[in-house]
């Protein structure tokens, strides 16, 4: 049986962890290297790496930072922000990235994900995807780091990636990141329904609580950073909890 996977989510400015809301009014929450070192202790399955500022800055993902993580990981680790090259995600995974993620720039030239799938294999080419909900019903898709709604439809765009190489999509509510409400769920169970891909949960959990509902909605793994990086809860902690309601987990 295919187990559900926890992974937390390091979201990094200038060397640092960060935390907001909507990726506004940023906290400092530690440093990568000690987060990822403690995370994987805790039982973590994989982790995440998001320069909150590469796309907005005009920057390349910082390569030093993930050098200094893969140095005190041994699990996969995913890392999107300012990726708009095959050149750039090369530079990534030379650096110790097993996954690169692609959003902006993407969506700008969709070949992207093509040209990064058939170079590094689809394993490598991930989708982040921000979705935000629409007044009429649906999603779409917003971009630089929210700044910009696109008109793209989230599900079809979802569609199309996965058409064009794309391994795995890390899937984030707009409306709920940072706010600590939950999983946008019914984007998640449409997404789920929509493609064959493992769909990854990002944006809005509080609680091992709304884990378990994200997986119950159709995601095969689950996004969170606040809950871990202020010690309110450990991934050792989610998990015993979610084998007690009958999720799968790797112990």
């Amino acid at each position: 049986m295919i187990t559900a996977r926890i992974l937390p989510c390091l979201d990094v400015k200038d060397g640092r962890v960060v935390k907001g809301i909507k990726f506004q009014g940023l906290r400092d929450a530690g440093d990568p290297a000690e987060r990822a070192a403690a995370y994987e202790a805790q039982g973590a399955d994989e982790l995440v790496i998001l320069d909150v500022s590469a796309t907005t800055e005009g920057r390349k993902t910082a390569a030093e930072t993930v050098r200094r993580v893969r140095d005190v990981l041994s699990i996969p680790l995913t890392v999107g922000g300012g990726v708009r090259s095959v050149e750039d995600a090369g530079r990534l995974l030379d650096a110790g990235a097993d996954k690169v993620a692609v959003n902006t720039a993407a969506v700008r030239d969709p070949s992207l994900i093509s040209a990064i799938a058939q170079r590094f294999g689809r394993q490598c080419a991930i989708l982040a995807l921000d979705a935000a909900a629409r007044p009429e019903g649906g999603w779409e898709v917003v971009v630089s780091s929210g700044r910009e709604r696109t008109g793209l439809d989230a599900i079809a765009w979802a569609r199309e990636a996965v058409s064009r190489g794309a391994g795995e999509i890390v899937l984030t509510s707009w409306d709920r990141d940072g706010t600590r409400q939950g999983y946008d769920l019914p984007l998640l169970t449409a997404a789920s329904a929509a493609v064959p891909v493992p769909i990854v949960a990002s944006g809005g959990a509080d609680s091992a609580q709304h884990l378990l509902e994200g997986l119950r909605a159709g995601a095969d793994a689950v996004l969170a950073a606040s809950i871990f990086h202020y010690g309110e809860t450990t991934v050792g902690d989610v998990k015993a909890f979610l084998a007690a309601n009958g999720i799968e987990v790797r112990r």
